[in-house]
């Protein structure tokens, strides 16, 4: 269970219906339960960041097995599912789908502060784990959902998704935090999906030089900058990479250039942590790497690719209402028992203890 990476998933519209959801919540929190209760708070970080594990656990809770709405929805009926029990089991899901995943970092602090847990590490991986995805890696996919799961020791892993309007396919990505030594440099564990493209993909190992020179011209005076962009204007490009100059237009960049020599990041990650320095600005700074010091970034994308209930759609079969209940109740039954056996146990060990 230690993958973590990217699935690639066909957009689907509409929604789990009501009936189905108010189940979803119910069994993800069983299953979150029984993990915890086995194999400790971490071990439901390494699932959820092994896009393999949450594909099954999706199609176990009896949503679309290929839809893009199984990381949504999955993530969705975990956080809910886990309202009032978080406390007690140390696990804490932060973060949704369109303006949910920007109260990301309140929602962290407000965990944070109740539980005597520094805030701080957490927002910056949430944040900085959305930057790469969006902007530091350029595959296609805007994202649109970010999921922040945390324990009570501060470990944490992320499931975030991004949408790609023109193919018509979302991209997950899966992270996982005990296995991130660097934010810019290969992030991501593994990767798995079926379908991949141009991409521009800075946290690529052999885009170090370009990620170095990115952050030496972000130094440099907006002019200088601006200057050389207005050079580029009159070339004819290669087809290396899916920069476009009209994404880097010179005269809407001067402000967010001024933002970038203000901040005279050091490197790369802190280039990408400043506020709103996005993908086009990265473009740009790429695009003037490679004119003024040749550094080519790499073009690698990161993506390289059971059912208990049923399918939302009915695929392979409509979703078994009465054995989906009946699973929710043999593991709540079976967690209280397991619970119950165990206290029995440490009170006849500490008796026999005592004697």
């Amino acid at each position: 269970m230690k993958r973590a990476g990217v699935a690639n998933l066909p957009l689907h519209t509409g929604r789990a219906p009501a009936w189905l959801f108010g189940r979803m919540k119910k069994l993800a929190r069983e299953v979150t339960l029984w993990i915890v209760e086995e194999f400790g708070p971490g071990e439901v970080l390494d699932r959820m960041s092994d896009p393999f594990w949450f594909q099954a656990f999706g199609c176990a809770l009896g949503f679309d097995w290929h839809s893009s709405g199984v990381t949504t929805t999955v993530c969705g009926a975990m956080k809910e599912g886990l309202k009032g029990v978080s406390h007690e089991i140390g696990v804490y899901v932060a973060g949704g789908k369109g303006g949910r995943s920007r109260k990301t970092p309140s929602e962290i602090e407000t965990v944070c502060d109740r539980i005597s847990l520094d805030a701080a590490p957490l927002v910056y991986a949430s944040r900085l784990s959305a930057k790469v995805d969006n902007a530091a890696v350029q595959d296609g996919y805007q994202v649109y959902q970010h999921c922040f799961i945390f324990t009570n020791d501060g470990r944490w892993c992320v499931v975030q998704q991004g949408m790609n309007e023109t193919n018509g396919y979302a991209r997950r990505y899966h992270w996982q935090g005990d296995h991130v030594t660097d934010f810019v440099c290969e992030p991501h564990g593994a990767v798995c999906c079926d379908r991949q493209g141009e991409t521009l993909n800075l946290v690529a190992r052999e885009s170090a030089p370009s990620r170095d020179v990115s952050a030496t011209i972000a130094r440099l005076h907006p002019e200088t900058m601006l200057a050389e962009l207005k050079k580029a204007v009159t070339l004819d490009m290669p087809r290396r990479h899916r920069v476009l100059l009209s994404d880097v237009e010179s005269t809407r960049m001067r402000k967010i250039f001024l933002t970038a020599y203000e901040g005279q990041p050091a490197d790369f990650e802190r280039l990408l942590g400043i506020r709103g320095v996005g993908p086009k600005t990265i473009r740009a700074l790429s695009l003037l790497g490679e004119l003024i010091y040749g550094t080519i970034p790499s073009l690698r994308d990161p993506a390289r690719f059971s059912f208990a209930h049923g399918g939302k759609d009915g695929f392979p079969f409509p979703v078994d209402r009465e054995t989906y209940d009946r699973s929710i109740d043999i593991l709540r039954t079976g967690l209280r028992k397991a619970k119950i056996d165990r206290t029995d146990r440490e009170r006849a060990l500490r008796r026999l203890a005592a004697f």
